[in-house]
């Protein structure tokens, strides 16, 4: 062996010692299996079971009960769809279905017009056929009572006893009067939440983890409550203050900083899915505007507008305060538009059936945690919603429009107004002039020529001198005052009774106030924040807690409903959101209960014990290990490499390299127009179709790849090494540095001699990567950058 290969097989050595020892190679990311599961009837999981109500059951009733249904006249090819046994019997071609294989599926090959044409009067939009595919390779989950003939749809609107059913779920009961328990350990509880959850820990035999070190309790709270690392210096000066109050104040501190609004505003702008446009098929167009809405709830945020006020803004801000609030309404605005792709009735009825189902799922499953959608086409299986309530909904948005308001001085409005207003009038003449030129035999034609072209000069002058475009925003405004008939099987073009524009019964009562102000969105945003309706608060309580402590108190934060879980601590659900109502609906001190709690300040150490008793953290016995999200990790490698741009709001950029923080970034609804939009989804940006509850973090190979081989990577790195060319004189104080800035701790002595050995190494003798010219600090550095530890809050 020679030397330089000796050295090469030493600096590789010493690499992989350096991966293993910071968790870089995941072994799940590269050793996963597929496994198909057939989905018996019976078993179906709760968010199968949602996927099928919203996703898979419309588009079988609207597209293909008309010729595949017990009720329809003739029923061709002998094929029925009402059940998940008469599709796998299938009809006089075969099964129509095979689980867990869509591409042998006669029914996906039919939707595709890949052999049959179904439905033969037009193909199905991409995201039904989407939907339709990833529910057979699902296994084709169908619940048990899910029935759907036409008869249930055509159920009349029964009676029934609402306040029973009000009592029956706990999600529907007005919030308990709930006292902290008594507990035996009187010495770990630091606030009356500890109480509640000691009190279950002690019941199941349990106790809580040892309070987290300090330098682990800061990095905690900065990315928690502003999404960025904390220097070195923001460290010592918290470890080094051991007043009582000391983690109190920093909270504060945080609280109070610009950067609060980006971190928390980013969890909210999920719910009211927030993107610049582009949804692809039917709905493509840009949202230039989409911005405004963003920087609204940032500073809506930072000024701990309370979240009552925060929701009747979104959703009637224009009818609350005209033109400031307008903006606000971005929640709803910014949401798919469907356009028909066609010029009959059936495709025109369509599209507006797509975009108030958006506006009503938004509303209900973001701010209400109910999946009131599944009651599109039929009464809700599982929950007391008919489908009345749905259309009692749905009238709100049907007189609702969207638009671009603008939002200048009424002066530049109509300075405006008024400049195109005479530029549409010469082109009218220009035009006209044309068409009376072109009959004018008498005119010489040299003569025309010349007439039109002073009559265009004077038009473009009149267009170079015009005032721009006043600012503008994409907000909603009221449009009617009708009620809307209920949709037999959620077809607008089959009428049923008049659904009243009111409440949810389940809420408000057998006999909700009906709504007759406008489109009724004043009375609605009303009705959402009532004190009689405890579902919005619990709903944001739980959103609140589940940021902080990875998992909400309710793990389906999206359903409350009858197929979402319970909550793993009621009393303390009930609790807070009763302070939290208290306290004037104020986030902010929502925050500040939460993170002074000694459950908060809990260690993530693994304890056997426990982990063998609860391995789920149920009970909270330990602060669960969460990874950053990618606006977090994104913005803490420009933070740490010292090329981070902290102005605040503004215009969206197209561009993973620049400086600004990852809100900033443009995104496409589809998640496939902008430069931006492939490194997000890449690290679990969900899509923004629809609202989202919750995102669910993945490890795959293509994530671990970015991280070695990107130039995103190889250029943070090389900031990095700059960096700490300037701040460090020594290796060993660079490693110190880097340590320090990307993990808030000193390195211990194994990873200080293994990064002094890689780094003393002769670049003249290695060969570890052809053609390479990199420093070995910068590959160093991009090891640390890439590491377990530096994506993940202890």
């Amino acid at each position: 062996m020679t030397e330089s290969d000796a050295s090469q097989r030493k600096s590789m050595q010493m690499m992989n010692r350096l991966l293993m020892l910071l968790g870089f190679v995941s072994a799940t990311a590269f050793g996963s299996g597929i496994v198909v599961a057939l989905i018996d009837e019976a078993e179906v999981p709760p968010e199968q079971v949602e996927f099928f109500e919203k996703q898979v059951r419309p588009v079988l009733i609207e597209r293909c009960f008309q010729c595949h249904s017990s009720d329809a006249e003739k029923v061709e090819g002998g094929l029925l769809v009402e059940s998940r046994k008469a599709l796998l019997a299938g009809g006089e071609s075969g099964p129509a279905i095979v689980p867990g294989a869509s591409d042998k599926s006669l029914l996906i090959q039919s939707i595709r017009y890949e052999s049959r044409e179904m439905p033969p009067k037009g193909k199905l939009r991409p995201e039904e056929i989407a939907s339709l595919e990833k529910w057979v390779e699902m296994g084709a989950p169908w619940p048990a009572d899910a029935s759907t003939s036409e008869h249930v749809v055509m159920t009349a609107d029964l009676p029934r006893d609402w306040d029973a059913l009000r009592q029956n779920h706990w999600a529907f009961r007005p919030l308990a009067e709930e006292s902290p328990p008594n507990v035996k350990d009187l010495t770990w509880p630091e606030s009356d939440i500890d109480r509640f959850i000691l009190s279950r820990l002690e019941v199941a035999g349990l106790k809580p983890a040892q309070r987290a070190d300090r330098r682990v309790l800061v990095r905690r709270a900065y990315f928690d409550l502003t999404g960025l690392p904390p220097t070195p210096e923001e460290v010592h000066a918290f470890e080094s203050d051991s007043q009582p109050d000391a983690f109190a104040k920093l909270v504060d501190r945080l609280l109070d900083s610009p950067h609060y609004g980006e971190r928390w505003g980013r969890h909210w702008l999920d719910v009211a899915r927030y993107s610049d446009g582009f949804g692809g098929f039917l709905d493509n167009q840009a949202q230039p505007h989409a911005w405004r809405y963003r920087d609204w709830v940032i500073a809506a945020l930072n000024r701990d507008l309370p979240f009552n006020e925060f929701v009747r803004l979104q959703i009637a801000g224009d009818l609350i305060d005209g033109d400031n609030a307008a903006v606000a309404t971005g929640f709803f605005a910014l949401g798919p538009t469907y356009i028909s792709d066609g010029g009959d009735p059936e495709a025109t009825a369509q599209a507006r059936s797509e975009t108030l189902d958006d506006r009503v799922d938004t509303l209900s499953r973001g701010i209400l945690g109910l999946t009131v959608s599944c009651a599109r086409c039929h009464d809700h299986k599982f929950d007391p919603i008919p489908q009345l309530d749905y259309y009692s909904l749905a009238g709100i948005f049907q007189n609702t429009n969207v638009i671009e308001k603008p939002i200048a001085l009424p002066l530049v409005i109509q300075q405006y107004d008024e400049a195109q207003h005479v530029i549409r009038e010469r082109e009218k003449l220009l035009e006209q002039r044309e068409t009376e030129l072109k009959k004018d035999e008498t005119k010489l034609l040299s003569e025309q020529p010349q007439e039109l072209a002073t009559l265009r000069s004077g038009l473009q002058k009149l267009k170079d001198a015009a005032p721009p475009k006043p600012d503008s925003v994409h907000a909603i405004a009221d449009g009617g005052t009708a009620d809307m008939h209920l949709a037999i099987r959620g077809n607008l073009l089959r009428p049923g009774s008049v659904a009243p524009r009111r409440f949810l019964r389940i809420v408000a009562g057998a006999d909700p106030i009906r709504f007759t102000s406008g489109s009724g969105r004043l009375e609605l945003a009303e009705a959402v924040v009532s004190s009689q309706n405890p579902l919005t608060a619990r709903v944001f309580v739980n959103r609140v807690w589940m940021h902080h402590f990875g998992k909400g108190l309710v793990r389906t934060p999206g359903n409350f409903g009858a197929l979402g879980e319970k909550p793993t601590h009621p009393e303390l659900l009930d609790w807070l959101t009763s302070r939290f109502i208290n306290q004037g609906w104020s986030i902010k001190e929502l925050h500040r209960d939460i993170m002074n709690s000694a459950a908060y300040g809990m260690s993530s150490r693994y304890d056997e014990q426990n982990f063998k008793a609860d391995g789920d953290n149920r009970l909270l016995w330990r602060m669960s290990p969460r990874r950053l999200n990618i606006e977090a990790w994104r913005d803490a490698l420009l933070a740490v490499s010292g090329d981070l741009d902290l102005q605040l709001g503004g215009l969206p950029v197209d561009d993973i390299n620049s400086a600004r923080r990852t809100i900033y970034l443009q995104v496409s609804r589809n998640g496939d127009h902008f430069q931006a939009d492939e490194f997000m989804r890449l690290f679990d940006f969900p899509a923004m179709r629809a609202t989202v509850s919750e995102r669910l973090p993945n490890t795959v190979p293509q994530q671990y790849l970015f991280m070695m081989n990107n130039g995103y990577m190889l250029r943070r790195a090389e900031l990095f090494a700059a960096r700490l060319g300037k701040e460090s004189q020594t290796n060993e104080q660079r490693i110190e540095r880097a340590y320090r800035l990307l993990f808030s701790r000193f390195p211990t002595v194994d990873e200080q001699q293994i990064g002094l050995e890689f780094l003393k190494e002769q670049k003249a003798t290695e060969n570890i990567v052809a053609s390479d010219d990199r420093s070995r600090m910068e590959r160093y550095l991009q090891v640390l950058l890439s590491s377990n530890e530096f994506m993940y809050i202890e």
